[in-house]
């Protein structure tokens, strides 16, 4: 969420990034599908790739997802937020060394080459039942990576309950009190 003073800019693509102290917002927009090889090398789509290059000097972190057998990739700055915040839990309670266990199991670090490859582990490709076929979706600062076919699946059964989702969850939300202008230019939360 962006606070007061905190500057935005559209780079491309209405990809976003908020600038306050070290942190980025990216905003990623879309799903994509795509493969994945033998070797776990995925090319990510170029629309997802256009949006994802204005971070790719930090590289990304894939983990697995808390809530859904899917992965999740993190730019640097986003997954920093992430670490920093499970970090501030007490190692001295079992429940919270138990998550952090859990939170951190199997990530890893991962680049994208110049063709617009990432490599997946083969770990994490166990974990999300990936085997060829991928969808690529955006969801908010980060991009889940599902199994095509688990993906659809999961959208189709939120979707039969989305109305009242919708309601539960947006119905305290306030919109940000500026405008977001369809080229590149900066803006102030206020």
């Amino acid at each position: 969420m962006q606070k007061s003073g905190e500057v935005c800019s559209i780079v491309q693509n209405n990809v976003y990034l908020c600038r306050q102290n070290f942190f980025v917002m990216a905003g990623f927009i879309g799903s994509y599908e795509c493969t994945v090889d033998s070797k776990g090398r995925v090319i990510v789509p170029a629309p997802l790739k256009r949006q994802l290059l204005p971070f790719s000097d930090g590289g990304f972190v894939v983990k697995r997802s808390v809530f859904s057998p899917c992965l999740e990739l993190y730019v640097r700055q986003e997954w920093n937020k992430q670490r920093m915040m499970v970090e501030q839990l007490s190692p001295f309670k079992k429940k919270n060394k138990d998550f952090t266990r859990a939170f951190f199991a199997g990530i890893k670090e991962v680049d994208m080459d110049a063709t617009g490859r990432i490599l997946l582990a083969k770990d994490l490709l166990a974990y999300s039942g990936i085997s060829k076929d991928v969808t690529m979706a955006s969801a908010g600062n980060i991009i889940e990576i599902w199994d095509k076919t688990a993906y659809e699946n999961t959208v189709a059964e939120t979707n039969l309950g989305f109305g009242e989702l919708a309601e539960d969850v947006m119905e305290n939300v306030k919109i940000p009190n500026a405008e977001i202008p369809s080229s590149y230019s900066e803006i102030t939360y206020s």
